[in-house]
């Protein structure tokens, strides 16, 4: 198993196919997808071996990320692959929904066991005016479309941004009290590009975790495989409260999760300071270089991100990495 020197062990691996995605959400790329490299990304071979040496060390987790990664004409291949991959036992996706109406039931079929779906908002004037696209009856018939699919968990992302969903928590539990989803807010994140729109939107966690609290809401045990999320529940319904807060002191402690870029980069946290290539080792006949280089890098992960202080790394948007 991959142990880095804060004895943290690592069993989950989110793996970009691409960073385009057709959304232009203004947290993340208000002026739509704008492509700085050659468009090269990994392909399916480069995918299967990446996917098989992190399994080699022990990653028992797999998700699917973007950009948006269903825009890859090859995506069910990925979670093929992936399923055939001795080691991989969870096959998750994080997507916008805009198809997952249409192919949920083929990428189950194909071996997903869990979606999740960013949706900011349950206002649809809102949902346009983040996203830029008018597509929120479309998303919400695909969660409808995955809840009746019988994969194993459906999860809503949602950003906290004071000036666009700030007042909606109240909608949101209503939401939840039929529906067996697990409603996820993320605290907005500051990237090189959007200092203004973070110091005017961002949204303490721990607020709504209050609110929570007081009303009744209770912690939810993690797993070995568990994201950064908290998550809570209550007896009075059916769907859960994740909260993922960054800016919170013991963030980084349980960290189990490391993150492969389109391009074939390791990222040891999605705010490092620069990434590793990896490519160079991927489509050789024996995986034993890229898993010797796994066991290298490792070494030389930081205790903790500096997002506190400000530092955001190499991020310029949270497209590079799919989050």
């Amino acid at each position: 198993m991959l142990i880095d020197p804060a004895g943290r062990k690592f069993s989950y691996l989110r793996l970009s196919i691409t960073d385009v995605c057709n959304f232009k959400c203004v947290y993340c790329l208000p002026d739509g997808y704008q492509c700085d490299h050659d468009r090269e990304f990994l392909s399916l071979n480069e995918i299967s071996n990446t996917i098989s040496a992190f399994a080699h060390h022990g990653i028992t987790k797999l998700r699917i990320t973007g950009g948006e990664p269903t825009l890859r004409k090859d995506f069910i291949d990925v979670i093929r692959v992936a399923k055939d991959t001795p080691g991989i036992t969870k096959i998750a996706a994080t997507t916008n929904g805009f198809s997952m109406h249409k192919h949920i039931n083929d990428w189950v079929d194909a071996g997903l066991n869990a979606i999740n779906v960013s949706i900011d908002t349950l206002d649809p004037r809102m949902f346009n005016t983040i996203t830029g696209h008018d597509k929120f009856n479309t998303v919400m018939k695909g969660i409808d479309a995955a809840l009746e699919s019988g994969i194993e968990s459906v999860k809503i992302n949602s950003v906290l941004m004071k000036q666009y969903n700030g007042q909606e928590l109240d909608t949101f539990l209503a939401y939840l009290k039929h529906r067996p989803v697990t409603m996820r807010f993320i605290e907005l994140m500051q990237t090189n590009d959007n200092k203004a729109f973070f110091d005017k939107n961002h949204v303490s966690g721990q607020s709504i975790k209050a609110r929570l609290r007081a009303a009744g809401w209770q912690p939810v045990i993690r797993s070995i495989t568990d994201g950064p999320a908290q998550e809570f529940y209550h007896p009075d319904y059916q769907g859960r409260i994740g909260l993922i807060m960054p800016y919170s002191n013991d963030f980084c402690n349980t960290c189990n999760r490391l993150r492969v870029s389109s391009l074939g980069k390791l990222h040891l946290c999605l705010f490092s300071e620069q990434g590793i290539s990896l490519r160079e080792y991927m489509n050789e006949n024996s995986n034993q270089a890229l898993i010797d280089q796994l066991s290298r890098y490792i070494k030389t992960k930081k205790p903790t991100h500096l997002l506190h202080q400000g530092e955001t790394g190499v991020t310029t948007n949270l497209s590079m990495l799919g989050g």
